[in-house]
This record gives C-alpha cells, structure tokens and sequence, in this order.
C-alpha cells in the first residue's frame, strides 16, 4: 500500500492496525496495516515495501499520514532456532503499543 492511499485509508476508516515490524537481527522496520477483513498490506514506495532505519523515522511517516497508535512487533528469530514457529505472525502474543 502506498503512502497516499494509505492516507486515504485512514482518512475514510477507523477499523485497522498499524504494525511496525522489527527483527531481532536487523535494524531496519517495516510498516503492515491490518484492515477489518483480516488482509495485510505493506508500506511500499514506488511498489516496493519501505524500510525504515529507525522508529524515529517510521514515527515520522505515520504522523504524516494521520496514525498516532501502532504496535511493534518483534521477529525473534530464537523461536526459529528451536524449532518453534515464530509469534511475529500472531499480533495478539508479541505486540507492543506505541503512541506517538
């Protein structure tokens, strides 16, 4: 989703979250939007998805488009390393709210 229609979004509806996406391993963040039917969209520019090298930067970006609440969600990849699926997946067990 780009950053225009998710302007958009946002402008005409108030069922969806925000996810800010980090891993463990990386220190670059990507942005997912969760609609009402469950569908997931990622912040892209020019159809490629955004990464952001700091949560200053995604913070920027949202305050622009109009999102003051997300969540982060943190991949950790010691999950992976015993053989259990990751919880970045399940929002509900590894997100954190962040207000800006």
């Amino acid at each position: 989703m780009e950053l225009d229609a998710l302007k958009a979004f946002v402008a005409h509806h108030d069922n969806y979250e925000i996810r800010v996406i980090g891993s463990a391993g990386s220190r670059f963040y990507q942005v997912e939007l969760e609609d009402v039917e469950g569908q997931r969209h990622l912040l892209t520019r020019r159809g490629k998805p955004v990464l952001f090298r700091s949560l200053d930067d995604v913070y920027l970006e949202l305050r622009r488009a109009g999102i003051h609440r997300a969540y982060l969600v943190q991949q950790v990849p010691h999950d992976e390393v015993v053989g259990r699926e990751t919880h970045y997946q399940d929002p509900l067990t590894s997100r954190m709210p962040l207000v800006f």
